[in-house]
């Protein structure tokens, strides 16, 4: 199997021979109709994810699966644009990476710029969206509320979650003094679910290395990474390799559970002093 084009007409003969409808495969896919349309009949070229998802949604056997998603490696490393992430829709993007959580048993994620978006507050939320470009109002509610959605995850006890976050990401003020420190406090109390790991990177430790982006690991099979200009997904084994050593590294420096918590508490009280100073 080769060419994007192949790869597409295979799938809609696997989702055809299962004798399940576009509508009720993109709907269990978490995209449009008219996006798994374009797939099918070879008018858009699917990412690794996107086909994972519509494999996980028709059914298919490990085998087959194994073999369609060696297809779609072909190009291990994918970028997507935020522009065009944007442009088909935030709240959709929020809704296929949810999809993959669901996938997952641990994910491991390092943040050095922002909260990670499983522990933000929703008044946090609209504060990133509204950075430039800033989202429109509509286009913003749906997107938090995408994303909240996602949120529910953390709740699943069979599924575990390690944070990684560096300390100048709780200083870092993109919104009112007081709404980070609301976010400090959800910080405080998801670090208390059984299932959640929660590290900060203290400032006034060495580090093993640079912050150079963010990412999250999704058990040992695939790796998200944020830059300024896009969304860069990779399964290729060394990548993964490579980052899950680098989260392992970051891991050993960093504070956890109580320690974790004084450290957040003491950044927390000192918003709300700034706050009434202002």
């Amino acid at each position: 199997m080769s060419g994007h084009a192949e790869l597409g007409k295979a799938l809609r003969a696997l989702r055809t021979a299962s004798g399940r409808t576009g509508e009720s495969v993109a709907r269990r896919a978490s995209m449009s109709a008219g996006k798994l349309s374009k797939i099918e009949h070879c008018r858009t070229r699917p990412t690794v994810r996107d086909v994972e998802l519509i494999l996980e949604a028709i059914g298919v056997s490990d085998e087959a699966k194994a073999e369609f998603l060696e297809a779609a490696r072909a190009e291990a490393t994918e970028s997507t644009a935020w522009r065009l992430l944007r442009r088909l829709g935030p709240w959709k993007h929020q809704q296929a990476i949810r999809a993959l959580e669901d996938r997952t048993d641990t994910l491991r994620l390092f943040q050095g710029q922002l909260i990670p978006g499983l522990l933000q507050t929703p008044e946090y939320m609209s504060a990133v969206f509204s950075l430039p470009p800033a989202l429109p109002g509509e286009t913003r509610a749906r997107t938090i509320a995408a994303r909240l959605e996602r949120q529910n995850t953390l709740y699943q006890p069979h599924r575990s979650f390690r944070f990684l976050v560096c300390e100048h990401t709780l200083r870092w003020l993109i919104c009112e003094p007081v709404v980070m420190a609301v976010q400090l406090d959800r910080i405080v109390s998801l670090s208390r679910l059984p299932n959640v790991s929660i590290g900060i990177l203290p400032l006034d430790r060495r580090m093993p290395d640079f912050p150079m982006t963010c990412f999250s690991l999704h058990d040992d099979r695939l790796v998200i990474v944020e830059t300024f200009h896009a969304e860069i997904t990779t399964r290729e084994p060394a990548d993964v390799r490579a980052y899950l050593d680098t989260f392992e590294r970051f891991a050993g420096v960093a504070v956890y559970g109580d320690d974790m918590r004084a450290m957040a508490e003491g950044i927390r009280d000192g918003f709300f002093r700034d706050q009434k100073r202002s």
